[in-house]
């Protein structure tokens, strides 16, 4: 019986979501490229992200760090002490597992061979700057956004004149030479992040960190994710990081298991007092009001993009069987429909011409030219009518335009809504205002 992991990973690629890295060379492990429709998803996602976490509010802003950043971040971070996962070995099979991973196993789980002792392993990816190769030139590919935000603390809040509390917010490529990745885009070597880094008084962080726990496990459910799916799990005192006094992660109901979608931390004042150590310069803030200067504590909320990609793909996917009606027939076999939300699905429209005769094909197109300049749309003609509807089923699409001979006539279209079924004829000089409308409703 075929998985319900496996039916996502084969969507992916069939339908133009998810590629293998390249596959043509027998690929690369756990790396990953986005096709057309899954960039557009991956982009929906973080635009939503975007706009409920800046554009919606009046105390944050945003940040594009670089990448690469000198090597002393890390070390005052403790990415180069303290970054690292036992590892082991099979002596047989020569296969590596994190030693958290095997759960007090004694040997293999491949072979049951025999396992070496464990070794730390530093997950960062290392580098070189320049043209020669030394210790001066070594530099790291970021394994997190967030010291990226903490070493423009001062920046951000001279240039923006920003006042506690207040957040810096940023979206970005992050790398992690992980042990043991797997299961799809859920643990990659090379991941994006969304993360928050919200700045406070020291003495109103258990408030924030409450405040920001139900701010994300609703991001979450507003854009379609079911209850029953989703959770929020404290961590214990043994789990937390060495620089959290809190944590708590908004885990996912994935086909292999309860896991993590974000993290939640209360960080204290860890990373700014470590970098103003490090670097010798004030990163402390001064209330103009009372004339108190401290170092803030801070609230992290930190997601994945892929993972929260793979989750809204497995939540919105559904099979229906004996198919769905789709013309005044039913379809015989069994049918896939994605039901993502409006903000997230790759496509908005498409166009359908009934026939490939030149009266329809031409309406059909000037109403795609009109409509793309709106949203992402496709133009299909290939097949008939019931087996494109299915096509636009399978990838999520909203509405399906059907461009028939009465259209010839009466210059109206019959608009067919992915989650109602319903079917209604609309003007084609109010397509534009009829599918904003749609466009600005709740699901």
């Amino acid at each position: 019986m075929v998985s319900l992991m496996e039916k996502i990973v084969s969507l992916a690629k069939r339908r133009g979501f998810i590629f293998q890295s390249s596959e043509i060379y027998g690929g690369l492990s756990s790396c990953y490229d986005y096709g057309p429709l899954g960039v557009e998803l991956k982009n929906n996602i973080k635009r939503a992200w975007w706009k409920k976490m800046v554009q919606g509010r009046e105390d944050t802003f945003g940040l594009d760090a670089s990448i690469l950043m000198n090597a002393k971040v890390w070390d005052a971070s403790g990415h180069l002490s303290g970054f690292v996962d036992p590892l082991v070995e099979c002596k047989s099979c020569h296969k590596r597992f994190k030693l958290d991973d095997l759960k007090g196993k004694k040997e293999c789980p491949e072979c049951r061979g025999q396992l070496t002792e464990s070794r730390n392993f530093n997950l960062l990816f290392k580098t070189f700057m320049g043209p020669v190769e030394g210790e001066s030139s070594v530099v790291y590919l970021r394994p997190e956004t967030a010291q990226g935000i903490f070493v423009n603390f001062i920046n951000v809040l001279q240039s923006g004149r920003a006042k506690i509390p207040f957040g810096i917010a940023q979206i970005g490529k992050s790398f992690r030479n992980e042990i043991t990745p797997g299961n799809f885009i859920f643990r990659t070597r090379e991941f994006e992040q969304m993360e928050l880094e919200f700045f406070i008084k020291p003495n109103e962080a258990e408030k924030w960190y409450q405040y920001w726990l139900k701010q994300r496990l609703n991001w979450y459910l507003e854009l379609g994710i079911k209850e029953e799916n989703i959770r929020l799990r404290g961590h214990k005192k043994n789990e937390l990081a060495h620089y959290a006094q809190d944590c708590s992660d908004i885990e996912y109901k994935f086909p292999f298991g309860w896991s993590e979608l974000e993290g939640i931390a209360n960080r204290r004042d860890f990373d700014l007092k470590r970098h103003a150590q490090y670097s010798s310069q004030d990163l402390s803030y001064l209330d103009e009001k009372t004339g108190e200067k401290f170092i803030p504590y801070v609230i992290e909320p930190s997601a994945g993009v892929d993972r929260s990609l793979l989750a809204f793909l497995i939540d919105a996917y559904e099979e229906v069987k004996g198919g769905r009606t789709t013309t005044t027939k039913s379809v015989k076999e069994q049918e896939v429909v994605l039901h993502l939300h409006q903000d997230l699905a790759p496509v908005k429209a498409a166009i359908l011409p009934l026939s490939k005769k030149e009266p329809l094909v031409k309406i059909a197109q000037d109403i795609y030219q009109e409509l793309r300049r709106h949203w992402i749309c496709q133009y299909d003609e290939v097949g008939s009518i019931g087996r494109r509807y299915r096509r636009q089923d399978e990838i999520g699409t909203l509405s399906c335009l059907t461009v028939d001979f009465e259209s010839l006539k009466d210059k109206k279209v019959t608009v067919r809504d992915r989650e109602t079924m319903r079917q209604e004829r609309i003007a084609i000089t109010k397509l534009v205002d009829y599918l904003k409308g749609k466009l600005m409703e709740v699901v």
